[in-house]
């Protein structure tokens, strides 16, 4: 570590060149965990201009901390995301209509100072991570909550996610605070891993509730959108938090049991959800919209897009049209076929394509290895964030996987939340014990 501030990399050498007391240092640390707590509080209900002056403050107080905190390693992760952005703002320089591309830009580096202080914070204090989900978990439980409740309300406004020409004809769907039912689920599909390792790591009964109610009514709320993707994010998301917990603890049994229980319980799920598909009939109903293909309206409408999508990277598949939904929204109509609008790709990975090329999508499967190397780090060891890596690597395998057909990851609600986990793997890996773990909870905010 010495050598590693000795010789920092040369974009962090403006670190640390304001003076600072340690007990300023700490006073600005508190200010900023309690701003960062206000926004994962906040994300479901906050509007957009509250939104974007509370990210103006993460990344306004990022830099003051970064001017009084001598600089350290990069890090994978920060390393590709720096990548990316350097390649968004080449791909802002040379595109099409350079206006609304900057405007994307500047939403990035938004997104960038919200992570930078995460990374920076839970640097700092480790511990803080604990407050940071408290503060996550009330967002999510006051949205399910919300959402729940309309379960028992008027069903108008909610008949007007029911598509008359899908499949799932006549199916109600809940969408809470957020307004649409996709929209919830991938808010709260990130935080269903964090919630099950919170209950976990916490100690108090309190605490446990308070984790445990945030976990089942997520659970619940998710269900009850019936959004496709966000049932297939679910599932990836908690199926692989519990395998990777399974596999944590069982790590120092005998290596035949290593291989079989995982193996014996994996073949388990897959005849559950094959049984869930086949015999209950909201699942059932559902399953049977996602294979009809063109035949239910959604797909069809997804499939042009995406067909609209793939000719603007075929024109333009190493430079992109730019970052943002402002630059997809100006070049996309010049491609799209007749009654089929779309606002982005319906995709993340061809979002990224069509903004930032192909060598956007390169950077983004590199930060996408480089967390999975970091997350399985907390498969060992007793570090204080070894089980939050855990949860923050099903968190991302759950954004990937409902990603895969949506691009609700780029709403501010699921992107903040995909960066704290980003944030989280991308600490240096400790060995502190239960013992140090239980006496830092005592220190104040």
């Amino acid at each position: 570590m010495a050598d590693a501030v000795a010789t920092p990399p040369l974009l962090l050498r403006w670190q640390g060149w304001l003076p600072c007391s340690s007990g300023q240092q700490k006073r600005l640390q508190a200010t900023a965990c309690l701003v960062l707590m206000a926004l994962l509080a906040t994300l479901p209900v906050i509007s957009r201009t509250g939104l974007s002056l509370v990210m103006m403050a993460c990344g306004a107080l990022w830099l003051l901390l970064a001017l009084i905190t001598p600089p350290g390693r990069l890090g994978a992760i920060s390393g590709w995301m720096l990548l990316y952005l350097a390649i968004a703002i080449l791909t802002t320089g040379f595109s099409p209509v350079p206006i609304a591309a900057a405007k994307g830009l500047i939403k990035l580096l938004s997104y960038l100072g919200v992570y930078a202080l995460m990374r920076q914070l839970l640097h700092e204090r480790p511990i803080w991570w604990d407050r940071l989900v408290a503060a996550l978990l009330s967002g999510s439980l006051l949205s399910s909550v919300l959402a729940l409740r309309q379960l028992y309300g008027p069903t108008e406004e909610l008949a007007g996610w029911a598509d008359p020409n899908s499949v799932a004809e006549g199916t109600i769907r809940i969408y809470g605070p957020l307004g649409n039912p996709n929209l919830l689920a991938g808010y709260l599909v990130p935080i269903l891993p964090i919630a099950l390792v919170a209950l976990l790591r916490w100690r108090t009964w309190g605490q446990r509730l308070f984790a445990g109610t945030s976990l089942i009514l997520g659970t619940g709320a998710t269900l009850f959108s019936y959004s496709r993707g966000g049932w297939l994010g679910m599932v990836a998301a908690l199926g692989l938090v519990l395998l990777l917990l399974l596999l944590r603890g069982i790590r120092h049994w005998p290596p035949l049991w290593r291989r079989l229980l995982p193996l014996g319980l994996l073949m388990l799920a897959i005849a559950l959800t094959a049984v869930a598909a086949t015999q209950v009939e909201p699942i059932r109903t559902r399953v049977a919209s996602l294979l009809a293909g063109r035949g239910d309206s959604s797909n069809n409408f997804r499939i042009n897009v995406w067909m609209a999508s793939i000719a603007m990277v075929q024109d333009r598949p190493w430079l992109g049209i730019g970052p943002g939904n402002n630059a997809f929204n100006s070049i996309y109509p010049l491609y799209q076929q007749p009654r089929f609008n779309a606002l982005s790709a319906y995709s993340v990975p061809l979002e990224i394509l069509v903004e930032t090329g192909i060598p956007g999508l390169i950077a983004s499967l590199g930060l996408l290895m480089s967390s999975l190397r970091r997350g399985l780090i907390g498969l060992g060891g007793e570090g204080l964030l070894n089980l939050p890596r855990l949860a923050s690597l099903a968190a991302i395998a759950g954004l990937v996987v409902q990603g895969a057909t949506d691009t609700i990851f780029f709403r501010p609600e699921v992107q903040i939340v995909g960066l704290f986990c980003l944030a989280t793997l991308a600490q240096p890996f400790t060995t502190t014990d239960e013992t140090n773990l239980i006496d830092a909870r005592e220190q104040p905010c």
